[in-house]
């Protein structure tokens, strides 16, 4: 269990992380009923919410939190090679150049056009923070009806190996592929939609956990 969480950085930064925190707790835990550690009982917190982790988080103009994903690099443990390994079959992409997609969380107190909308403004700003940090690829772990979206996106998207149940849910490991001609692909599906207030990336949790 965590024992002790410190925020670094500035005091928006901290008031960000804090609602990132509180909203994976609403959409994971309380919506889906994922079994997941909760840190003071309001904040969704794992064991890969350490000094690696990066943040993408998108605020509206009073700086509440609308949308966001955590991004681990593959080149350390992170959940498809710790926790779904079973999904990766003979491939597992790692590398500097990789980095997993996790907990990509859309605020539940917005309407399903604002939803959407904050969707692709999510999805439009891991290309570009890749693209502008020499990212190739992301990988990470959907269940089929959110995978069933993430492939019509217009990026080049392929399963790893097929699905398999856990716990109860049909889980694919993907891979995504990040190249120049990435923005196109979406602009082409209607995707791109680049976000005016996006707090990207930091890593400012430092966790203690007891053995």
């Amino acid at each position: 269990m965590f024992t002790a969480t410190r925020i670094s950085g500035s005091g928006g930064e901290d008031a960000a992380m804090r609602a990132m925190f509180a909203a994976r707790t609403e959409v994971f835990v309380d919506l889906l009923g994922w079994q997941l550690p909760i840190l003071a009982g309001k904040f969704e917190l794992d064991q890969f919410d350490n000094t690696d982790a990066r943040y993408l988080v998108l605020l509206d103009a009073d700086g509440r939190h609308r949308a966001s994903a955590r991004l681990l690099r593959t080149d350390r443990p992170h959940l498809l090679d710790t926790v779904f390994p079973d999904l990766c079959g003979d491939v597992l992409p790692t590398g500097s150049t990789t980095l997993e997609i996790t907990r990509f969380c859309l605020d539940r107190r917005q309407c399903a056009r604002d939803r959407r909308l904050v969707r692709n403004q999510l999805v439009s700003a891991l290309v570009d923070y890749a693209l502008a940090h020499g990212i190739e690829a992301y990988t990470g772990v959907a269940e089929q009806a959110w995978l069933d979206q993430v492939m019509t996106f217009g990026w080049d998207c392929c399963t790893l190996a097929p699905a398999r149940e856990n716990g109860g849910r049909m889980l694919s490991a993907l891979r995504i592929t990040i190249d120049e001609e990435t923005v196109g692909k979406l602009r082409k599906s209607g995707i791109y939609a680049p976000a005016c207030s996006v707090l990207a990336p930091i890593a400012p949790f430092t966790t203690e956990m007891d053995s």
